[in-house]
C-alpha cells in the first residue's frame, strides 16, 4: 500500500512516499481502506517532535480516517465488509495512521458515517468534532438559553463548538481575529469578539449581562485565567490544553474546570451523526490535497493560518 512515511522528527520535508505491507485485522479490529484522511495541528505536534507520544519509526501519522471496511477481524460485531465507516484513530504508541491506505483499529472506536456526507466531509470530523463535543454537551452540558464564551471559535476545534452549541440552544460569543468574524457569524455564533481588543473583557461581560457567561471553552490555550474572570459563579470552563496562570477566581467563584483530552470511542460518533445529517453542523474544508503532497498541509498546520479542514484524498 502506498503511505507517507517519517523516519525522524523535523519539518514537512520528512514525509517519504513508500510502499509498505497492507495490516492485517486482528481480533476486534477492522481493515479500513482509507478514502479521505483529516489534519489536525497535533499531527504537526508529532512531526515536529513527538517523542511524547511513544510512536516508534518509521511511522505513518493521521488521526482523522474515512473509509470502508476491507476486512473484519475475528470477534468483530456489527460491521461487515463495504460498510462506510468514520473514526479518529489512537495516537499513543500508534504508527499506524490515516497517512496511507489502508489503517487497522479496534472496532469500539469505529462508526457508520453519516449517509448523507462525502468521505471528505467526514473526514473532518471525528478528532476536533469529537474534542467539542466532549466538551461542549458531555461536560460543559450547555442548556437551552445559557450564553457560551468560546475562544478561537475560527479554528477546528472552535468552529464545531459554535455549532454544537446553538445546536444545544445556547448564544454563543466566540473570539478570534477580525478577519474571522463573519466565518464565525456565518457557523451561528451570535456575537464575535477580536481576543487582541483591550476592551474584549467589558464587552463579554456587557453582553452576558454583568455576571458572566454561564459556560466557558478554551480551544486556543492560554485563556483559562480570562475565562475565570468571564464566567459566572458557579460557572463552568472546559480547557484542551493545561491551564496556566492566575486561576484564584475559579475557587473564589465556585467554578468547575473540566480538562478535556479527546478519547476514542464510536460511540461519541453516533451521537454526533444526526446533527450532520439534520443539517445542524457541517464540515468547513478549505482545501482537498493528494495524499503526496501532505508536506503542504504540514506548511499550513506549521503556520498557523487557514479556516477549515485541509483534507487528504487518499483512494476513491
Amino acid at each position: 500500500m502506498r503511505a507517507m512515511v517519517i523516519s525522524r522528527f523535523g519539518g514537512p520535508d520528512v514525509f517519504e512516499l513508500q510502499d509498505r505491507p497492507r495490516p492485517v485485522a486482528g481480533p476486534g479490529e477492522l481493515l479500513v481502506r482509507v478514502v479521505a484522511s483529516g489534519t489536525n495541528p497535533v499531527d504537526a505536534k508529532i512531526r515536529q517532535a513527538g517523542s511524547w507520544a511513544g510512536i516508534p519509526f518509521p511511522a505513518v501519522l493521521g488521526y482523522d480516517v474515512s473509509g470502508v471496511v476491507e476486512e473484519v477481524g475475528p470477534g468483530v460485531t456489527g460491521f461487515k465488509a463495504g460498510d462506510e465507516v468514520f473514526y479518529t484513530p489512537e495516537i499513543f504508541g500508534n504508527p499506524n495512521g490515516s497517512y496511507a491506505e489502508y489503517t487497522v483499529a479496534a472496532a469500539s472506536i469505529v462508526a457508520h458515517k453519516p449517509p448523507g456526507l462525502s468521505h471528505v466531509e467526514a473526514a473532518g470530523i471525528p478528532l476536533a468534532g469529537g474534542t467539542a463535543w466532549e466538551a461542549i454537551v458531555r461536560r460543559l452540558a450547555v442548556r437551552p438559553g445559557e450564553t457560551v464564551l468560546i475562544h478561537g471559535g475560527a479554528g477546528g476545534v472552535g468552529s464545531f463548538a459554535i455549532q454544537f452549541a446553538k445546536a444545544a440552544g445556547a448564544r454563543v460569543l466566540a473570539t478570534a481575529s477580525k478577519a474571522n468574524h463573519e466565518a464565525m457569524r456565518d457557523l451561528g455564533a451570535d456575537v464575535t469578539l477580536d481576543y487582541r481588543d483591550t476592551d474584549v473583557m467589558d464587552r463579554i461581560l456587557r453582553e452576558a449581562g454583568g455576571a458572566g457567561v454561564d459556560a466557558a471553552f478554551d480551544t486556543a490555550g492560554g485563556n483559562v485565567p480570562m475565562s475565570t474572570q468571564a464566567t459566572r459563579p458557579f460557572g463552568r470552563i472546559a480547557t484542551i490544553l493545561p491551564p496556566t496562570g492566575d486561576l484564584d477566581a475559579l475557587y473564589v467563584k465556585n467554578q468547575t474546570l473540566y480538562g478535556t483530552f479527546l478519547t476514542r470511542e464510536g460511540a461519541r460518533l453516533r451521537e454526533m451523526a444526526p446533527l450532520f445529517e439534520r443539517g445542524q453542523a457541517r464540515v468547513i474544508v478549505d482545501e482537498v490535497l493528494p495524499l503526496e503532497q501532505v508536506g503542504k498541509a504540514h506548511e499550513r498546520l506549521d503556520s498557523g493560518h487557514g479556516r477549515g479542514k485541509i483534507i487528504l484524498q487518499v483512494g476513491v
